[in-house]
């Protein structure tokens, strides 16, 4: 029996806020629900961005959380893109004679003197010294410059995640990270002790990270900056820069964890790298609960001058060219996916789902925000260079579809689907996915396929981005209003329209009207996935259908608490009375504390034991 992996948690910040109970996703759709929900989200926003104690925002107030939510101009609370810091080359000669003399300390003297310089004491200023150098001399003259791409998905202006634990100098990354992780635990509505002790030590599983590592100061940026700044590298930065950390601390200091743990990177698509790590894992039966995620804080000035040298961002002028005006950018709607465009924007975000296996879903009462169907990856074959498209990603979209038929029926694929687009807002990716779109719908009798693109609120956060897609897949579940791309007013001329719909306003479906949502991404170096999302009512029918309704009633009435304490950590969380977990040095094992048998290990504080008595995996290859 292939066990169903069920969503019970999500959690995490993105530039809409926090992910956990679906306020991020109602961020996007405020307009449009019903005034209990929407203003649960303003007081949610409010706290977050310290605007309000949690009380509900005036009209002020709200004004002031839609303008700094979302993509927009890049603010200083990350860097100031009118004076960002650099180093000029710069030549200094002689104004006479066939020297240079300059005054310095002599405690700021090169470790090796150059050996054209000559060096003598100045008479009457101890520590100083006259050096004579050659007529020329070569020199790093710090400079500010202005940034050619001002725009960014930022987290709301505000909240500051290391400022919520004793942080003690963690990258940004990281610092999301706690945050993130300890919103998704929270949000599964039952106590971590309670899960861990229905299940073995190493039944549980993190598989988390960043694509890119932690290139600000505070991590590997600063090991590499440090010495051309005169400063010296800390002992931190080195490790804490490691592309897997998120994973570590996790297991290090939010869960305590011995299970399975690592992570994949697959660029732009390593959220459902590792989702289907996790997948495997508990199908298989190796696990019963997997925490999965992504951290990325990459809008960090050497990041976005690497991209933008790439000709991959949209900078501020050719945004205006587009609009036709030469006085601003308009950099809340900077990405605009399907439309005319320019490149994609940058982003930071924290993701991260928890997953269990499907009995232990019902046994606990856990909540049941839907499954994952499958993950399918797929390499492009030989290319032309490493970020151009290829064929990798008709594989997993076709894979994804047929799976969802075989799952659901064909008038469900056909009529009940939608497809949350990578949308990355730049020229080719316009093209090649709406043609990807476009003949996919075709071969599988899809006549109006509806194409999402949340990148257009949110930016382009890289390794989580199909995080922040299945954020959103999750809120249309349970609100039936799928997020229109509303950055745009028109479709591009090259953009392949048959069969499908790019609505720029939100579309209803009915809260069951859903029964599946596919996840794309196309990332560089051609790593294709789409994840197959399928609905809570789709999820509970199949429960139903594999467990009996006995079961079904009996995890309704397990569900009951647990709803009651989603709904109190939201109000709390609302409140600001709730820290993320951060167990720095608490419960330190070593080996002397296990009780060990050939059969067995015992680990203090967890309620079950390893189990040693193992079968053999190769049965018919052996004695």
């Amino acid at each position: 029996m292939v066990r169903l992996p069920v969503i019970v948690g999500l959690g995490g910040v993105n530039p809409a806020g926090r992910l956990s109970v679906h306020h991020a996703y109602r961020r996007l759709v405020i307009d449009r629900l019903a005034k209990a929900d929407a203003e649960a989200t303003w007081r949610s926003l409010g706290a977050m961005m310290k605007v309000t104690d949690g009380a509900l925002p005036d009209a002020g107030q709200r004004q002031h959380i839609l303008d700094h939510t979302l993509v927009r101009r890049i603010e200083s609370q990350l860097f100031d893109v009118d004076a960002i810091p650099w180093n000029r080359s710069f030549e200094v000669q002689a104004a006479s004679g066939d020297r240079l003399l300059f005054r310095t300390r002599q405690r700021l003297l090169p470790e090796r003197i150059p050996e054209d310089w000559r060096i003598q004491d100045v008479a009457d200023a101890p520590g100083l010294v006259e050096v004579s150098a050659p007529r020329s001399l070569e020199m790093l003259l710090p400079d500010v410059r202005t940034s050619r791409v001002q725009s960014a998905g930022q987290l709301p202006t505000g909240f500051e995640p290391e400022r919520l634990y004793q942080s003690r100098s963690h990258p940004r990354g990281l610092a999301m990270t706690v945050y993130g992780a300890s919103d998704a635990i929270r949000s599964v509505g039952i106590d971590w002790e309670r899960i861990r002790s229905a299940v073995r030590p190493d039944e549980v599983a993190v598989y988390a990270g960043s694509g890119m590592g932690q290139l600000d100061f505070n991590g590997t940026g600063g090991m590499l900056q440090s010495q051309l700044m005169g400063k010296r590298v800390t002992a931190k930065q080195c490790p804490l820069g490691l592309a897997e950390m998120p994973a570590d601390f996790i297991n290090a200091y939010i869960l305590g964890s011995v299970g399975s743990t690592g992570t994949n990177l697959g660029a732009c698509a390593t959220f459902l790298y590792n989702l289907r790590q996790g997948i495997e894992d508990i199908r298989s039966g190796q696990r019963r609960v997997v925490v999965v995620g992504n951290a990325e804080a990459p809008v960090i000035p050497e990041i976005v001058e690497g991209y933008r040298t790439m000709g991959a961002l949209a900078e501020d002028e050719a945004l205006m060219q587009l609009d036709g005006r030469n006085d601003m950018a308009d950099h809340r709607r900077a990405c605009r996916p399907f439309s005319d465009n320019c490149g994609f924007t940058l982003s930071e975000a924290a993701v991260f789902t928890v997953l269990m296996d499907d009995t232990l879903a019902l046994e606990l009462g856990a909540d049941i925000l839907g499954a994952v169907g499958d993950v399918f990856i797929n390499a492009d074959g030989y290319k032309k260079s490493i970020p151009g498209p290829g064929v990798g990603n008709y594989l997993t979209l076709a894979k994804a579809l047929a799976t969802g038929r075989a799952i659901c029926g064909e008038e469900s694929m056909r009529r009940r689907s939608h497809v949350q687009a990578h949308g990355t807002s730049t020229p080719q990716n316009r093209v090649t996915e709406s043609a990807i779109f476009s003949e996919m719908a075709r071969v599988f009798g899809i006549d109006k396929w509806t194409v999402g693109a949340v990148k257009a609120y949110l930016g382009h956060s890289l390794a989580p981005a199909s995080g922040d897609q299945l954020a959103m897949a999750l809120g249309s579940f349970a609100y039936g209003l799928i997020p229109g791309i509303k950055t745009i007013d028109h479709i591009a001329a090259d953009v392949h329209t048959d069969r499908l719909d790019f609505p720029m306003d939100h579309v209803e479906t009915g809260k069951e009207g859903l029964d599946m949502v596919l996840l794309n991404s196309k990332g560089f170096g051609g790593n294709n996935a789409t994840g197959l999302i399928l609905a809570p009512h789709v999820t509970r029918s199949m429960l139903a259908r594999r467990h009996g309704e006995r079961a079904m009633k009996q995890w309704q009435k397990n569900h009951e608490q647990v709803a009651e304490a989603i709904a109190s950590y939201d109000e709390a969380m609302t409140q600001g009375k709730i820290e993320p977990i951060y167990r720095f040095g608490e419960g330190v094992l070593d080996g002397p504390d296990l009780t060990l048998s050939d059969r067995e290990i015992r680990i203090p504080g967890f309620d079950q034991p390893v189990n040693l008595d193992l079968p053999n995996p190769y049965p018919d290859m052996s004695d």
